[in-house]
């Protein structure tokens, strides 16, 4: 993996990666929005490269769709991709081609500085999905993304004055305030897929309790439960959250206090005993967890049943 990382092309500014696809210098330093006809004439570097801005991509075709009967479908009106500084764009395996992509905006962290964009963007999770959890758009939703996408560029195009990075926040707010909206109404159009992958995560929480291999290899992990269920961590916790009002972790925590209520009423083992068997290294840190989740200690609710 190290290896990998140091052959990929790093890009810090957007002139940089301008210069890199053969294209003119950006209207402003600190973002750039290519069309269509940007991406078509430009020379895309091959290989995996580095981006060290936000990047979010219209794509007017998106593959992988999948239909479910007549209850689950995706959108073929395109889609948008997310990405977040320095993640590997580009890498084996992903689809991020340009050639599909009807826009493309680049967003350098230094052009939200000082403004509440700037730690608003981090709290939107599908900068961190993967390709594969693309968001797919309706014919009025692709509509609307692409007016806001039109206003951005004209915005950039036009005559830059005082009041023209705060229009153009304003709309990149509004980008993603309706990307989040959109997402919500994807988790529910794919509610078979969604109700799917939460059903194996029962089964996943349950094979790793019932074989008890928090006794060797700790206590499931969000990042662990997402690999096995080949989805980004991300989108299994907003996913998990649209169906239960729950995320990951608050998954991994209640079906550990369900297993720890099963210990504490149905066998004879100490404390002590029962935390090391649930992955915790020390007893104290279980009946903390335990009461704090349970609102009683486990010795009382032991007492419970005696």
């Amino acid at each position: 993996m190290k290896k990998e990382n140091r052959n990929n092309e790093d890009f810090e500014s957007i002139t940089n990666i301008h210069r890199a696809f053969g294209l003119p210098a950006p209207q402003h330093p600190l973002i750039s929005i290519l069309n269509a006809q940007d991406l078509r004439a430009s020379n895309r570097p091959s290989g995996a490269h580095v981006l060290h801005f936000y990047k979010i991509s219209f794509k007017t075709a998106m593959s992988g769709k999948v239909r479910y009967g007549q209850s689950f479908y995706d959108f073929d009106e395109g889609g948008l991709l997310f990405a977040s500084p320095n993640q590997v764009i580009g890498s084996d395996g992903d689809a991020d081609t340009e050639d599909l992509s009807f826009y493309t905006m680049l967003i350098h962290p230094d052009f939200l500085h000082g403004f509440p964009l700037a730690r608003k963007i981090k709290q939107y999770g599908y900068f961190s999905y993967g390709t594969n959890e693309a968001l797919h758009l309706s014919e009025s939703e692709k509509t609307i993304i692409l007016s806001v996408f039109h206003i951005i560029e004209q915005e950039l195009n036009s005559r830059v004055d005082e009041f023209s990075q705060e229009v153009v926040l304003s709309q990149i707010e509004l980008l993603l305030n309706y990307a989040n909206r959109f997402y919500k109404r994807q988790f529910i159009t794919r509610k078979m897929v969604s109700n799917n992958t939460l059903e194996r995560l029962e089964a996943l929480l349950d094979d790793y309790f019932d074989n008890e291999k928090t006794a060797s290899q700790g206590i499931p992990t969000v990042q662990f439960l997402s690999e096995q269920l080949n989805v980004s961590s991300s989108y299994l916790s907003d996913m998990l959250r649209s169906l239960t009002g729950m995320n990951a972790q608050q998954h991994i925590h209640n079906k550990l206090v369900e297993k720890a209520k099963e210990k504490l009423s149905l066998t004879s083992l100490t404390i002590a005993e029962i935390a090391f068997d649930l992955g915790f290294e020390h007893p104290q840190s279980f009946s903390r967890f335990f009461k704090m989740k349970a609102k009683v200690s486990p010795v009382e609710f032991r007492q419970m049943f005696n």
